[in-house]
């Protein structure tokens, strides 16, 4: 893009020439991790006309995104050569430090480096440690949204990276979003994952809830709808509790928009950050028990709905 807009300045006849090469730029994008949110921004990037190279832990998980155009790869090394962008996506800070180790004998300088893993702020300090290290352009990029957004390119992509280079990322950025919200420059300060962090204790919040009250209305023999009607229209309604209440009754829990296993560990991110900086998290803490409870009782691969379970000791009536 640079070289194109230098051309541009030097003659400008070449106008429409040039933007329209500006317009078709395509870029080289690794994926690291294609689970459920993984293989979605894969697909949507490739879909864009980006050529696409994943890799993941678990092959036969990236094996279907060659129906979308995408590279599998045998190593992360493999999957990041001569790649302008990496975007990882993986269970946590610990799994995407391991998976870029592997490729950085393959990293060129310069790469830009766009760290999707909510990973925890002790986590993407030490993932920005590592970008110094080997000299990559760093971005901070976690993402709001589950498996329906993820896969309809309309996530909401949380950045924080260096203005300078944000022409490079963005149009991956664009391909999985629907709306980028940068947070600031600098990707190690964090700016963007402790948003996301902020956003997800809500999340745990009020899935916790919503399991809570279904369990409560089944013990008290109330219908779920006649709560549904009462709180209808009103200030105490919300569209997430109906959505996560649905998967429950309607017994859609798989498969998940947001996993049980999954949001044990973000939960557990949330009450980190909270202690680290001097405040008590009662509701995330017993969110987070809540949902290693669930898990242990076999729903770890369920949708985080399926916290609703730990309110029982036993499964509950059909």
């Amino acid at each position: 893009m640079g070289q194109a807009d230098h051309r541009h300045r030097e003659n400008p006849q070449a106008r429409t020439e040039q933007e329209a090469d500006v317009m078709t730029d395509k870029l080289t994008v690794s994926v690291l991790g294609t689970g459920i949110m993984g293989a979605a921004m894969a697909r949507n990037i490739a879909r864009a006309g980006h050529t696409v190279r994943v890799w993941n832990r678990t092959r036969a998980k990236a094996e279907p995104l060659t129906a979308d155009g995408a590279h599998v790869t045998g190593t992360p090394a493999e999957a990041v050569r001569d790649a302008d962008v990496v975007l990882t996506m993986l269970h946590d800070g610990h799994a995407a430090l391991e998976v870029m180790r592997e490729a950085a004998p393959a990293l060129r300088h310069g790469t830009a480096w766009a760290q999707s893993t909510t990973a925890g702020l002790d986590g993407i300090a030490t993932l920005a440690g590592f970008a110094a290290d080997h000299e990559l352009v760093f971005y901070d990029a976690p993402v709001l949204g589950t498996r329906q957004p993820a896969e309809a390119g309309q996530l909401t992509v949380l950045a924080a990276g260096p203005a300078e280079h944000r022409a490079t990322v963005a149009p991956v950025f664009d391909a999985v979003g629907a709306r980028t919200v940068w947070t600031g420059e600098d990707g190690a300060a964090g700016s963007a994952t402790r948003l996301k962090l902020v956003a997800n204790s809500w999340v745990v919040a009020a899935t916790a809830a919503t399991g809570e009250v279904l369990a409560l209305a089944e013990a008290l023999g109330v219908a779920p709808d006649s709560f549904f009607d009462l709180i209808d229209g009103g200030p105490l309604d919300m569209g997430y509790l109906r959505a996560k209440s649905a998967l429950v009754l309607e017994d859609r829990l798989s498969p998940p928009q947001f996993a049980v296993r999954t949001a044990v560990k973000d939960a557990r991110l949330i009450v980190r950050a909270g202690a680290d900086n001097g405040v008590r998290l009662d509701v995330a803490a017993a969110s987070a028990e809540r949902l290693e409870r669930a898990a242990a009782q076999g729903h770890a691969d369920e949708d985080m709905a399926a916290a609703y379970f730990a309110s029982f000791d036993e499964q509950p009536p059909a």
